[in-house]
């Protein structure tokens, strides 16, 4: 039971965290094994006029500095705009949501939120699959429960919520 119940809770703090940092972010399924990585070839620079008259309309707030961006930022905005292009009105809402609860967190809040993004990223496939279902479940669960669970964890002290992470990892048997 501890050990799903912390399965639960790193699996709920993960999902607000990467939700806030990460609110376009697809998680892709695991692979059954990781491609190497090829390095990345360098990215030209774009001229506004090559742009699409939608990515235009979308980027028209950065069109005067367009041309002195560097080219990986240029191709994010390009990214960022065709993804934004994609997105229903309900998720494009709900992305505006989330851009400004980001934009509210501390320098230092958004560092840990990034730190803890990159060592999920870390994880195995099948760790990281099963913080997913176990996140699932948890958002399943009645309110009452999930905020009986979060009381809980609040509770604890630093060294008994050091412990509980400890049983996840090392579990007994």
């Amino acid at each position: 039971m501890a050990r799903r119940l912390s399965v639960i809770l790193f699996g709920v703090f993960f999902a607000c965290v990467t939700a806030v940092a990460y609110p376009q972010a697809a998680v892709p399924p695991p692979a059954a094994a990781a491609p190497t990585p090829v390095p990345a070839a360098p990215v030209a620079p774009m001229a506004w006029s090559s742009l699409t008259p939608q990515q235009q309309q979308l980027l028209a707030p950065v069109k005067d500095k367009w041309a002195t961006l560097p080219p990986e930022r240029q191709q994010r905005l390009i990214r960022g705009a065709d993804r934004w292009a994609q997105m229903t009105p309900a998720q494009r809402q709900q992305a505006r949501v989330r851009r400004q609860h980001w934009r509210k967190l501390s320098p230092q809040e958004r560092t840990l939120i990034r730190q803890r993004y990159d060592a999920f990223q870390k994880l195995p496939p099948a760790e990281q699959q099963q913080i997913r279902t176990e996140f699932e479940k948890f958002q399943k669960m009645p309110p009452d429960k999930r905020a009986a669970l979060l009381a809980r964890w609040k509770k604890m002290t630093p060294a008994e919520r050091a412990a509980f992470r400890a049983r996840i990892h090392h579990p007994p048997g």
